[in-house]
């Protein structure tokens, strides 16, 4: 169905950009967090946002490319609210020095975008001696997500609006071991296959969400604080989240180019 561009319910389609969808929404008063922000999705998640008067805090490994991503905006945006703050969702330690930085900061939390990912790496630990893709895809954000949990809430009851968490998966979780996420066997290099690994960090991702959503509903209830949680397939997009598998990527990158010159 997306090859033909046809609309959904929402009256969008896959063809539908980030600024016709948000067309007339004034994110003016909010703050917001984007993970991986410094290329592909993350990139435009930042600019779409910020052109709709949202504070955006770009959370990213490398800050020197957060920085020229922000200057770039800047130049198109003058007016744009953005900071930059380094995160590597691969540490723990790294992560929950985030956390507590912002906290620092002050800064309000209305929407918390779980974006950064890698995909289809070759066997690695990370800092903390944990599978990268799971770490980093999920483990990560799992972290962030928990310790900025509290900042959301005053947040949503101080300006009585509805904070939202978005995790960013894939149609790639169909595509995990058969078994799904194998907590027991997360470090088993000998069993290791790039892809099912992909799969079961964004099947963590939405399960993640899945849960969350129904812990917040009671909290909801009970403490008069609105805040959800979702997960989402961002679509077929281009980006260099293949940029471990090269021959993939080009593939990928004809294909849809092909596709997208017709629509």
């Amino acid at each position: 169905m997306w090859i033909f561009g046809w609309k959904g319910p929402s009256g969008f389609s896959a063809s539908s950009t980030a600024e016709e969808v948000t067309q007339g929404i004034d994110g003016t008063g909010l703050t917001a967090i984007v993970t991986g922000a410094s290329s592909g999705i993350g990139v435009e998640t930042t600019r779409v946002l910020a052109l709709r008067g949202v504070h955006v805090v770009m959370a990213v490994r490398n800050v020197d490319a957060g920085r020229n991503v922000k200057e770039s905006i800047l130049k198109e945006i003058p007016g744009a609210r953005i900071d930059v703050m380094e995160l590597d969702l691969s540490s723990l330690a790294s992560v929950r020095k985030f956390a507590s930085d912002y906290e620092s900061s002050s800064l309000p939390l209305n929407l918390l975008i779980n974006n950064a990912g890698i995909m289809a790496t070759p066997f690695m630990l990370s800092h903390d001696n944990i599978e990268l893709q799971f770490a980093t895809n999920h483990i990560g954000h799992f972290l962030l997500t928990n310790l900025l949990l509290e900042t959301m809430k005053n947040t949503a009851c101080k300006s009585n609006r509805e904070g939202r968490i978005v995790n960013v998966s894939s149609e790639g979780h169909r595509f995990a071991y058969r078994e799904g996420i194998r907590f027991d066997k997360i470090n088993d290099e000998s069993g290791y296959y790039s892809m099912f690994a992909y799969g079961q960090s964004k099947l963590a991702n939405i399960l993640h969400a899945k849960e969350l959503a129904k812990r917040l509903k009671v909290h909801n209830m009970e403490d008069g604080v609105e805040i959800t949680a979702n997960s989402l397939h961002p679509g077929s997009i281009m980006t260099n989240l293949l940029r471990h598998h090269s021959f993939i990527n080009g593939s990928c990158y004809y294909m849809l180019r092909s596709i997208t010159s017709t629509s």
